[in-house]
Parts: C-alpha cells; structure tokens; sequence
C-alpha cells in the first residue's frame, strides 16, 4: 500500500522525519510528500529544497493543502500550542495523523483529539520515538522475562545542557512538557503499567537560560505498588546523561543498571548467606524485534503497518494520552505542592 502524505510543521524538527523516510526503503518506497505547510512558506521551500521534494504543494493555509493535494497522512511536526487545530483539521479532512509530541497542549486538547479521532475512524497516534530504541526494549523484555523477581521501582536520572534557542527558552513547564513525557512515556513501556498519582516538585534553577521549569523531581505512583521517579535538568552543565535517561531497575530478585547508552550492569540474589547476599550477573537480552530499534523510522514504520491491519499503533492517541497525563499531572503537582492523582478517565 501507497500513502500520500502532507508535513505541517517545517521547521527544525521535520528533517528527521524525513530523513527517517528517505533512509529507509520500505518507507521511501510507500510514503511520497505531496505537500508542506508552514506558516513561513520560505522554510517550507527550503524544506524542499534539502529533501528534493520540488513536486510537493507549498502551502501556508492547512485546509487549502489538504483539499488540494487529498493526502491519506498527515505528519505533524508544529509547536505545540498550534497542535489541536492542526490535528483536528486533518481528521476532518479524512487523513491519518501521526503528531510529534506531546500530543496536545493541554489534556481536554488531548482528550478532544482521541475523541475526534474515534469518530473519524482515522488512526491517530505520536512520536514517542524513545521508545524506540534498543535498550528499552531490551530492559522491557528482561523484566517480562522475570529475571529480576517482581518489579518493586524505576528511577531515572536526566540532566543535560541543551541550548536550543527559539521557543523552549520561553516555554512554560520546558522540561516536564517537552522532554520528560520522553522518560516518562519510557517508564510506563519498560514497567507494563500506568501511573495512578504523582509529587512534583518544578523549579527554574540559578543561571538558567530557560524562562521557566528547567528542572523537575517527581515521585510516581505506578500500578501493582512500583514506584518510578524522576530527577531532571536541562539546565544542567558539567556532567550530561544519556539523552535517554540513566536507569536504575529494581526487583525483588535484583537489579538493572543502564546508562541510557550501551552499557548495562544486571545483577540477582545467587544465595541465602551473608549480610550482603552473594550476587550474580545475568545477561540482558537483546530486543525481541529488531525493527522495532529505530527511532523514527519505527514510529513510522509502526504507524503505517497499524493503517493497513486496521490495528492501534503502539503509540496511539488514546494510549498515548496516559503518558501526557502523567507530565499535566506532575506540572499540576509542582503548582499546588500537593501530591496529584491522575484521574481514572485518562488511564483506562
């Protein structure tokens, strides 16, 4: 199956769209770009120039694209205040929407869109692309596979110096909206399970180049008693994480340790002596499916597999709304300092 396709969004973030497309055959082979949107037709244009898509419709007006050019997709890659109108202008117009994140600017956004989508009957769903990687994967497999015992905690640490300039530096809630729902959304994968109550605690630390909330700590509730918590910075020089976290995985058998990177350390109780229980290590096993580690090619890859089995794609709006919920309620946690349930509408 062949899908025309409409970008919206033309900015930085679109060109690992299409990379991931034009890199990949079984995508480069079944997606062809037959517009591009923006309110700055100049970027769209250039837009086109890098990737050679001199065919596709330029086009500032979204609705004057979509009834032109009758694409089956649209890729939405626009900031997020301007989300909700975007997606819902594309449902409307009978397209499958694949957003970046997060999905909505805010929850009843999000809630609109899952709704919007389910009456359309068009596929909605979001770049969680972290999820997409190797070692996720694999830490998800190690514990389905029972190795650790039962899962008791996650705990991720994130602390990064990132000088985007342009509209991060100004944004609300910088870290827990635009990057944390990445860990967040991983944590709630790699566990099986949703998150039922949170404390954050937000701030803007000294020397920040943010605006506002470059860093977060947040304790999550998790079904089944686990805990996951959450240290973060993108106001932080010295000593940088992975982009993807440095993981700590607790079971009542062991432990996972993960840079984020390449390197895991697991270990398990081997014996009933000793203060401190003799220990052994165990191997991590390698992803179950390896198509499945790589990034945005496998967000897209999934997505339109999900089109043409009439299944939910993995990273669906209306599964993807729980990990959204999460970061709303750790933001909503950080204003009031008070411990914020997540309510039960938006982890079904």
């Amino acid at each position: 199956m062949s899908f025309r396709a409409v970008l919206a969004g033309c900015g930085a973030m679109s060109k690992g769209w299409l990379k991931a497309i034009a890199e990949t055959p079984a995508l480069r082979d079944r997606i062809t770009i037959v517009g591009l949107n923006d309110i700055n037709p100049d970027a769209a244009h250039r837009l086109a120039a890098e990737f050679g898509l001199g065919k596709a419709a330029v086009e500032s007006d979204l609705k004057a694209l979509l009834t032109g050019t009758k694409p089956d997709l649209l890729f939405d890659v626009v900031v997020p205040g301007a989300r909700h109108d975007v997606v819902a202008t594309a449902l409307e117009h009978g397209c499958h929407v694949l957003s970046e994140k997060p999905m909505a600017a805010s929850l009843d956004d999000a809630r609109r869109l899952v709704a919007l989508a389910a009456r359309a009957g068009r596929t909605h769903a979001v770049v969680q692309n972290r999820r997409y990687i190797a070692g996720v994967r694999r830490i998800r497999r190690l514990i389905d596979s029972g190795a650790l015992g039962e899962l008791t905690a996650l705990h991720a640490d994130f602390f990064i110096g990132a000088h985007f300039g342009g509209f991060r530096d100004v944004m609300q809630n910088v870290l827990l909206l635009d990057m944390a729902i990445h860990t967040f959304d991983a944590a709630r994968f790699m566990a099986g399970r949703d998150a039922l109550a949170v404390y954050c605690h937000e701030t803007n630390p000294r020397g920040s180049w943010y605006a506002h909330g470059a860093a977060a700590n947040a304790i999550f509730e998790l079904a089944d008693d686990i805990t996951f918590t959450y240290r973060g910075s993108w106001a932080a020089e010295g000593a940088q994480t992975s982009w993807e976290s440095a993981w700590r995985i607790i079971g009542t058998r062991g432990t996972l340790l993960w840079d984020g990177a390449e390197r895991f350390e697991a270990h398990v109780v081997d014996g009933d002596d000793g203060f401190h229980r003799p220990l052994a290590a165990i191997e991590v096993p390698p992803p179950a499916d390896p198509a499945q580690t790589h990034g945005h090619a496998s967000v897209l890859a999934e997505f339109i597999g999900a089109i043409e089995t009439g299944r939910r794609p993995e990273t669906a709006g209306s599964d993807n709304i729980k990990s959204l919920a999460m970061v709303f309620a750790a933001i909503e946690s950080a204003r009031t300092r008070t411990r914020q349930p997540i309510a039960p509408e938006d982890r079904q």
